[in-house]
């Protein structure tokens, strides 16, 4: 008897918690958290932070930014510092897979080919993919400079560049079990130089959406999805947007270029700007992606309710939900969590007050769960 009643009570719980979850589908889609791949000896904290944070926030999608964070099999030689292993990767998705959390892992294409002073893993290993090789990094950094060096690019019709790129997009799916892939493509400022001998004088636009293309077409050939920031496709002069929330080089024509079907990571961090509506405008599924600021944060959740109430039906299903970023090293976003980071780590943004990634991720999840009751 004691069984049948346990039974009862289990089958009761689950149905409830069905329940929850078709409600908060119904209401915001998608329900994301982007967050750096922690270093491998983080891998089980972060695990406890998955199984203990996200399930009673209703978190469902984690893109996770690897780069060539991960122990290559395909090409070994891109393998990164800190790199976390085959069976590193397993953990999370097990506990992922335990709380219904979809898995989209990022590797940066076309721009963030390095950083300030150094060129990334892939123009280490293959200089000969860089857009830019005759801009020198500089020793000590500044912004602005001569060379417009903020990040490097690789040059999109580089000979063999693709050939390497599926290979470790392909092996990080695999490993990540999971059937859609982040190809960053933000805040790309080289592309079509004038000294570029293969893309030289080439539209910008037409060279940024032939290489989402690319990736996209890749992807759907193994059933996998594309998603992308959205920042190259707005225009920043008629915004008035700025250089690193939208294009001010002429790519953002490339909205129109691109299938229809890619999904776009549409950030604002200062302002809770409306550009979510521009994107389904143009037949694009979209969510809005705050950072640090609570306030912004609860506002885009806010306005993606608004958006999919007051919609078309056609309109509806394009505003997917909201992806709160973090920008931070995941041991120093889980410190700052637990209330644990000691002030002389410092915080993103160096913004000491309430205005910090973690502070926004509680703020951004509260609302919806007051919202997916």
């Amino acid at each position: 008897m004691k069984r049948y009643y346990f039974s009862i009570a289990a089958f009761l719980l689950f149905h409830a918690v069905l329940v929850a979850q078709d409600r908060a589908d119904s209401v915001m889609p998608v329900r994301g958290l982007c967050i750096d791949i922690p270093r491998p000896a983080g891998v089980d904290s972060f695990v406890r932070f998955i199984d203990r944070e996200l399930p009673s926030r209703k978190v469902n999608t984690l893109i996770l930014l690897v780069d060539y964070r991960y122990q290559f099999k395909s090409h070994p030689e891109l393998t990164d510092s800190f790199a976390i292993s085959g069976q590193d990767a397993k953990k999370i998705v097990r506990a992922c897979a335990n709380h219904h959390i979809r898995i989209v892992p990022q590797i940066n294409m076309l721009g963030h080919q390095g950083w300030e002073e150094r060129p990334g893993k892939l123009l280490q290993v293959y200089p000969q993919f860089d857009e830019t090789p005759w801009v020198k990094n500089p020793v000590k950094y500044v912004w602005p400079n001569d060379d417009n060096l903020y990040c490097r690019s690789y040059c999109p019709l580089a000979p063999g560049l693709h050939e390497i790129l599926f290979a470790v997009i392909d092996e990080l799916c695999d490993a990540f079990e999971t059937n859609a892939f982040h190809a960053g493509m933000d805040e790309v400022f080289y592309l079509g130089e004038d000294k570029c001998p293969r893309c030289a004088g080439m539209d910008k636009a037409v060279l940024f959406a032939n290489e989402v293309r690319m990736f996209h077409d890749h992807l759907a050939g193994k059933g996998r999805e594309l998603w992308i920031w959205g920042d190259r496709l707005l225009d920043g002069k008629t915004t008035g947007l700025g250089l690193w929330e939208a294009s001010y080089n002429n790519t953002y024509r490339a909205v129109d270029l691109i299938p229809r079907d890619v999904v776009i990571c549409d950030w604002h961090y200062n302002r809770a700007d409306k550009t979510a509506v521009f994107f389904a405008m143009k037949g694009l599924r979209v969510v809005s992606c705050p950072w640090r600021q609570p306030g912004i944060g609860v506002a885009q959740v806010n306005d993606m309710l608004a958006f999919r109430q007051e919609s078309t039906p056609e309109m509806k299903d394009r505003f997917l939900g909201i992806v709160e970023t973090t920008w931070s090293r995941t041991d120093l976003f889980l410190k700052g969590f637990y209330g644990t980071l000691p002030p002389a780590e410092g915080r993103p943004g160096k913004d000491n007050g309430e205005n910090t990634p973690w502070s926004c991720f509680k703020a951004v999840f509260s609302r919806i769960n007051e919202l997916t009751k």
